[in-house]
């Protein structure tokens, strides 16, 4: 992103303003689809202005999904926070994914692998998401939810290789979200789930069906 020339409220909340705009537009039309002309047309601000405090489409996609993921990660870190449980810490996890899914187009996730800068930032998020579900696993599995005799490290990457071929195969785009949850994911985690571990993601999913 330039280092903008006036650093003034205006200058700074314009800023903020253009990203929320952008996201919104490329979650609802795909980033192919969105123009900086019509960022630019939608802000009633000239294209020299917009190009002044971002170069390019992808350094505004970029600065977009920074902005979008700290925000994500405080709202995550409030929702853990009333968990009582390893078991509610995923199941919340699963809601917020499917909620953000629900808010985004499918061509938003077919276009964005097309942007190497923000790959990147998922591949970096990608590392830190495996260390923590590999601790959640493992702190299931003391609080008597999950199976003791199972090597957790190596869960966390099936999950993550299933997840990468569900993007990459665009099977969002054939399936909803909840499908894919339901008969992949919610399948093979039942198979690392004690007895008391599957009658609390039954209940869940019990009360999902007729909520989500």
């Amino acid at each position: 992103m330039k280092e903008m020339k006036s650093k003034t409220p205006y200058m700074i909340s314009l800023r903020d303003r253009i990203l929320d705009a952008a996201m919104q537009a490329f979650a609802a039309k795909g980033i192919k689809a969105v123009r900086m002309d019509d960022i630019a047309q939608m802000l009633g601000i000239s294209k020299r202005t917009l190009y002044e405090i971002y170069e390019n489409k992808e350094i505004l996609l970029l600065e977009g999904v920074k902005k979008f993921k700290a925000m994500k990660d405080e709202e995550v870190k409030i929702l853990y926070a009333d968990c009582k449980n390893v078991m509610d810490i995923m199941l919340t996890a699963y809601k917020i994914k499917v909620t953000e899914f629900r808010k985004s187009c499918p061509e938003f996730y077919s276009d964005i692998v097309k942007y190497p800068t923000v790959m990147a930032l998922f591949q970096q998020d990608k590392k830190q998401f495996h260390h923590s579900l590999v601790g959640y696993l493992n702190r299931g599995a003391e609080e008597g939810f999950f199976r003791k005799d199972v090597n957790y490290d190596l869960v966390a990457n099936f999950y993550s290789s299933i997840m990468e071929h569900v993007m990459m195969q665009h099977l969002y785009k054939t399936y909803t979200i909840e499908e894919i949850f339901h008969n992949v994911l919610f399948v093979s985690f039942r198979g690392i789930c004690t007895e008391e571990g599957v009658a609390y993601l039954d209940k869940y999913i019990d009360v999902s069906d007729a909520t989500i």
